[in-house]
């Protein structure tokens, strides 16, 4: 399999458009096999988009079928775009939206009755409800009065107290139904979504930190390979602020929503504290300044120069060392450790005191100039910094 990706990788290199889709059509694929293994976020998608199909369908059999209205469009159009990402923002915006419709059911008629011509009335009135699109009331559903606007002129029925009474009717309908769907059918409850991306977050850590020492041990890095660190280091800020979005996510879902269904859905009862945001927001700094130092010294334009010999060979091991901590903070955030693992993480913490001394004799020893000496001391720090983040202190306290 890995031969296959590799000869159609070399394939659709230098032909982009092809290699788009072709890539495109992985990480779909990829999203269905995801699915299909277990919970997560892309399981999570596919419950809203039936849910929201439902929703309508739902709306549709009321309004079309059961009550028999010829004019049905409008409960299964708002109970399709109600079903949200969450119940606290289906409602919130199931306000936004039904005042966004009366006003542009209203505004029409008006706009209908004054020039007694749908054109003149389409001229006369989308203008105006364009720009209260924009007013910060209607939040993001302010189109939806243009939309109604243009649905209400557009059907050919005659304009009166009653029709649009009517239109206003169907679209409570459909916000009550697709609210409705939202909150009772498997609410949509994001506590899952913070414990994935504080994994992921730790789990691309691990993996930058060991491509990072595994170079730098080999001693075949260059400008190249310290910008593709870089790089790395830069995903890992979009990761932290997808972490920040899923934890925004987290609370709202919790808004509005039963116990009783949470349990049903048999979603993470609790997420990590916020400290352990704060946490990662360190490691990843640190991690981003390790990498552009690493970047800085391979600068042809820059005066500062890379350590080299055995003490990079030991920087090279501590930041490995760094890496399999954040691969065992993956199984602690994901509850999937073996066992405990108290005797390796001793060890591994003795390993890094003996390294961190040899790094400081190293660096009083340090005879390639000035330059490299202070690089050293940098890199150093950084390493410290994330060793302290990563594998924290002991609590004293706690053994007493």
């Amino acid at each position: 399999m890995t031969a296959v990706i590799r000869t159609a990788r070399e394939a659709l290199r230098g032909r982009r458009p092809v290699a788009a889709v072709w890539w495109e059509a992985c990480a779909v694929g990829r999203s269905v096999r995801a699915a299909r293994r277990g919970p997560g976020r892309e399981r999570d998608l596919v419950v809203q988009s039936l849910k929201a199909a439902g929703a309508a369908l739902l709306a549709w059999a009321v309004a079309g079928v059961w009550l028999g209205d010829p004019m049905a469009l409008m409960a299964p159009w708002v109970a399709l775009v109600l079903v949200q990402a969450t119940v606290y923002s289906s409602v919130r915006q199931a306000g936004e939206q039904f005042a966004a419709i009366c006003a542009g059911a209203v505004i029409a008629s008006a706009a209908q009755a004054i020039t007694d011509d749908r054109t003149g009335a389409l001229a006369l009135c989308l203008p105006v409800l364009m720009l209260m699109a924009n007013w910060s009331r209607f939040g993001r559903q302010g189109i939806y009065a243009a939309t109604t606007a243009v649905f209400v002129l557009a059907s050919g029925t005659a304009v009166s107290a009653a029709a649009v009474g009517h239109r206003v009717g169907q679209a409570a309908l459909g916000a009550a139904i697709g609210v409705a769907v939202n909150a009772f059918v498997l609410p949509p409850i994001h506590l899952r979504d913070v414990r994935e991306n504080l994994a992921a977050l730790a789990r691309e850590s691990g993996d930058l930190l060991h491509t990072v020492a595994t170079g730098l041990r080999e001693g075949e890095w260059d400008a190249q390979s310290a910008a593709g660190w870089s790089s790395d280091a830069a995903r890992l800020g979009r990761r932290l602020d997808a972490l920040y979005a899923a934890r925004s996510w987290s609370r709202e879902s919790l808004r509005l929503t039963s116990g009783q269904l949470r349990r049903l859905q048999r979603v993470p009862t609790a997420v990590p504290p916020e400290d352990e945001d704060q946490r990662w927001s360190r490691v990843t700094g640190n991690i981003t300044a390790l990498t552009r130092t690493l970047a800085v010294t391979v600068d042809e334009q820059r005066t500062p120069k890379a350590p080299e010999g055995p003490v990079l060979d030991l920087y090279a091991r501590l930041l490995a060392l760094i890496g399999d901590a954040c691969h065992a903070e993956v199984d602690r955030l994901l509850g999937s450790s073996a066992g405990p693992r108290r005797e390796a993480e001793t060890e591994t913490e003795t390993t890094m005191d003996e390294l961190h001394r040899r790094l400081q004799e190293g660096l009083r020893e340090q005879g390639q100039g000035a330059a490299r000496t202070a690089v050293l001391g940098t890199l150093v720090l950084q390493a410290e910094n994330l060793w302290a983040e990563i594998v924290p202190e002991p609590d004293e306290s706690a053994g007493q």
